[in-house]
């Protein structure tokens, strides 16, 4: 689970790059202010003319050509993952697992910020010997036991 990087308007207070609409079956965007564009084969759209003489431009842009966006390969997924990172069950289990993760990485580096021997290998395996430890430390917290013979956590 990792939080999406927020997005930053061109104008401070202005409009997002979630503000615009993207339409996949058209292959086009349509910005705040009602105006379609085509997004072109590298993923570009310009608005250019469009904006001389909107009502919204001084909350999209100051560029004197106009609005422009970056559309990368991995754009739809990424704007999922941003209105799927609102919904309060997301936050809700974010704000419940982040700490531990954040602790896990804590306990790992605590006291090693420089490798204890010399050359790769032996580092390598005092690395994952050290992980293989915390996550055991975490799997006993967690309620770790051995039941008839088999190892299972404690349930709730």
């Amino acid at each position: 689970m990792i939080k999406p990087w927020p997005l930053r308007p061109a104008i401070p207070g202005g409009f997002t790059l979630d503000d615009f609409t993207h339409d996949t079956t058209t292959n086009t965007v349509t910005c705040p202010n009602g105006v379609t564009r085509p997004i072109t084969a590298s993923g570009a759209v310009t608005f250019g003319a469009n904006c001389r003489g909107c009502p919204l431009r001084e909350r999209c842009t100051t560029a004197t050509d106009g609005r422009t966006l970056r559309l990368g390969p991995h754009h739809a997924l990424q704007r999922a993952h941003r209105l799927r990172a609102q919904l309060p069950e997301h936050l809700e289990s974010y704000r419940r697992h982040r700490p531990m993760v954040e602790r896990s990485i804590a306990w790992l580096t605590r006291g090693n910020r420089r490798v204890p021997h010399r050359g790769v290998v032996k580092n390598n395996a005092w690395l994952h010997t050290r992980v293989a430890a915390l996550n055991l430390r975490r799997l006993l917290t967690l309620g770790l036991h051995l039941n008839h013979d088999r190892w299972a956590l404690a349930t709730v």
